[in-house]
């Protein structure tokens, strides 16, 4: 066997054990394979085993000086493009200003939307970029983004321009949602919205390969199921994926639509109940819970522990935002998911590599080439700082990550 690249000096070789969640059988299984060494050639893992066992020649090789490697991490849900800040925000609310009140006083999401709306395209991806490098760092090696803050179709496009320009100009691989995010302020400007929606946006945004999925707010304050409804149906008429915002607050029905519908993923679910943890169970949706959210807005944490004790498949996100999870790092996303959620670590390494590449629905051999490391699939890895690859979800405050490989290639963050 030859390869361009042999990886030696691994002390543990930590990878999901299985391909991605299966109907009714969450995966949380972890495989370890002690003093290892990886082999790369054209970006693909072709060998993946005990180091005593090569016996194959490779161009070149590194030692990694005994340190554990681990998958590249998949963050499957982020806003990673946003101009403005949301500073004033966060003081108000911490000094005890509920959001009704931020919101009168011009701030909260719209703010935001203002701030986007007037951004132009460049300046877009030029804000974005290092917020993508510090994913990127902390070891998320395959970033989706959504757009949503433009609101204005046009506005949304310019946003979905930004993501695709960010995918040319960064080492990680960008997986870009248009995200239909909040409704008209006037109540009768709905309907005239969610027709534009469906009739123009959505196939527009299909017809230029701007999108990978549709995804929507379903809450009590932001889009009914059946609105939702109506909008991921034109998302399936135009091929593409479907995804929800829904079971962040209230409970009204966008779970059971999602599950309908075969959405890749539903996210969020703090308001679940364990009745839907079973359904999530019984179907090929992905739970991607976002524990960010839980520790800036100081909700109750989505069960976690017990949608997986249900059966379901879970995935976990980083939620970068600026209003609700400010969270720069896929890295502290898992390690809160162990606090927050009831995740152990393994499952929080299945949830934020297998599983969250399933969650973003890369179809075909893509399915399963991320998020694992053996022979045939794709060679993005991590080299952590310490030898044993819990220190990946143990480590808060410093970032446990020491080198990130996309493709087979060290990347320089």
């Amino acid at each position: 066997m030859k390869a361009d690249l042999l990886v030696t000096g691994i002390s543990q070789l930590a990878t999901a054990q299985g391909a991605g969640p299966k109907r009714g059988a969450a995966m949380r299984a972890v495989r370890v394979t002690e003093h290892a060494a990886l082999a790369v050639a054209d970006g693909m893992v072709v060998w993946a085993d005990r180091e005593e066992a090569w016996t194959g020649e490779a161009a070149a090789a590194i030692d990694v000086g005994n340190r554990a490697v681990v998958p590249g991490l998949v963050d499957p849900h982020t806003h990673a493009v946003w101009a403005g800040d949301r500073l004033a925000d966060f003081e108000a609310r911490t000094s005890g200003v509920g959001y009704e009140a931020i919101l009168a006083a011009g701030g909260g999401i719209w703010s935001t939307i203002r701030a986007t709306a007037a951004c132009p395209e460049d300046d877009l991806a030029a804000l974005a970029r290092p917020r993508i490098e510090a994913l990127l760092r902390s070891g998320a090696t395959t970033i989706e983004v959504k757009s949503g803050y433009g609101f204005v179709p046009g506005a949304e496009l310019t946003m979905l321009r930004a993501i695709r320009s960010l995918g040319a100009s960064t080492a990680a691989r960008i997986v870009p949602t248009l995200l239909i995010h909040v409704p008209p302020r006037v109540a009768s400007d709905r309907a005239a919205y969610v027709s534009h929606v469906c009739a123009s946006l959505i196939p527009r945004v299909a017809q230029e390969e701007l999108a990978a999925a549709v995804d929507v707010f379903v809450e009590k304050e932001a889009w009914s199921a059946e609105e939702a409804e109506a909008m991921l149906a034109a998302a399936h008429n135009n091929g593409l994926a479907i995804k929800l915002h829904t079971e962040q607050f209230q409970r009204v029905g966008g779970l059971e639509l999602g599950l309908r519908l075969g959405a890749l993923s539903v996210d969020h679910l703090e308001a679940c109940v364990p009745e839907q943890f079973a359904a999530i169970a019984q179907s090929s949706t992905v739970a991607t819970i976002l524990p960010g959210v839980s520790l800036h807005l100081g909700l109750p944490p989505a069960a976690g522990r017990a949608m997986i004790d249900a059966g379901a498949a879970v995935a976990v996100g980083t939620d970068l935002n600026p209003g609700s999870s400010p969270l720069f790092s896929a890295a502290l996303a898992l390690a809160l998911a162990v606090r927050l959620n009831g995740l152990t670590a393994q499952e929080a390494l299945v949830a934020g590599t297998v599983n969250a590449a399933c969650a973003l629905g890369r179809t075909g051999r893509e399915v399963t080439s991320r998020g694992r490391l053996e022979a045939g699939l794709a060679a993005d890895f991590l080299v952590l700082e310490g030898s044993d690859w819990r220190d990946l979800v143990y480590t808060l405050g410093a970032n446990p990550v020491r080198d990130v490989f996309v493709r087979g290639q060290r990347i320089a963050v």
